[in-house]
């Protein structure tokens, strides 16, 4: 093609038709540019489709991610709702002045020590921050989804952290002002195993009141009673909003 294009020339020049010669010069230069600009229009688009689809599996990755932690979020609202309910019901029993009458509801409310912590897989989200892509969703309606999602993860985290460590220090208070072992036997042991022992089931009962019956335990089933359904209303909106972050990448990826 260029040997073709080079004897045309020559021709020209040899048949003195210099005025042709330039204007199919310059029709050449023209062709050589459209030429160039439609390579790099084709390589652009390569270029592009290449970065969407990079960008895609990023998106996928924080999608599956994303489910992971509303299944997660589904089991700890569920826990919390029923530890929640049975600490309302043994403060009720406080009040009214009826524990001796519902040790039973006294001792499961002990899972109110139980530190539950929501544990979100980031780590799709921080890859594709960590990347060249990042841009592409900026100031986008995932890219606020994703920045209201992940600042109610870190919200949530500190209120756990607050929770669990209060109860970590009433526990360790209890530790210091009553000897357990009778408490622990009967939470752990079977009936069959404690009817065996020389303890009758009456001391193990009274250790139960005696311990459910100090401030610092009770201290504990109250801030489970009233903080959980404050935990269970952040886990519903963080899932509202990973429901929502998993439609908006369904739209991105169908673009």
């Amino acid at each position: 093609m260029i040997k073709f294009f080079r004897k045309i020339r020559q021709n020209l020049l040899m048949e003195n038709k210099t005025s042709k010669y330039f204007k199919y010069a310059i029709g050449e230069i023209l062709l050589v540019v459209v030429g160039i600009l439609i390579a790099l229009q084709i390589n652009n688009w390569n270029q592009s489709v290449k970065d969407k689809k990079s960008l895609n599996e990023y998106l996928i990755k924080i999608k599956s991610h994303t489910a992971e932690d509303i299944d997660q979020l589904e089991k700890l609202s569920q826990g919390r709702k029923q530890i929640a309910d049975i600490c309302k019901k043994a403060r009720n029993s406080i009040l009214n002045k009826t524990e001796n009458d519902n040790l039973f509801l006294f001792k499961i409310s002990g899972s109110a020590f139980v530190d539950f912590y929501f544990k979100p897989n980031s780590g799709g989200y921080e890859s594709l921050k960590n990347s060249k892509y990042y841009g592409k969703i900026n100031n986008t309606k995932l890219d606020s989804l994703l920045a209201k999602y992940h600042g109610l993860v870190d919200v949530i985290a500190e209120n756990e952290r607050s929770y669990n460590q209060y109860t970590v220090h009433q526990e360790n208070y209890l530790d210091t002002q009553l000897d357990r072992s009778l408490i622990l036997a009967s939470a752990f042991m079977s009936l069959d195993s404690l009817a065996t022992k020389a303890t009758p089931q009456s001391e193990y009962d009274q250790a139960f009141i005696e311990y459910t019956a100090m401030p610092a335990y009770r201290n504990v089933i109250s801030l489970a009673a009233w903080q959980f359904d404050t935990m269970i209303e952040q886990y519903h909106e963080l899932t509202g909003l990973g429901h929502l972050i998993i439609e908006e990448i369904d739209a991105t990826a169908a673009d």
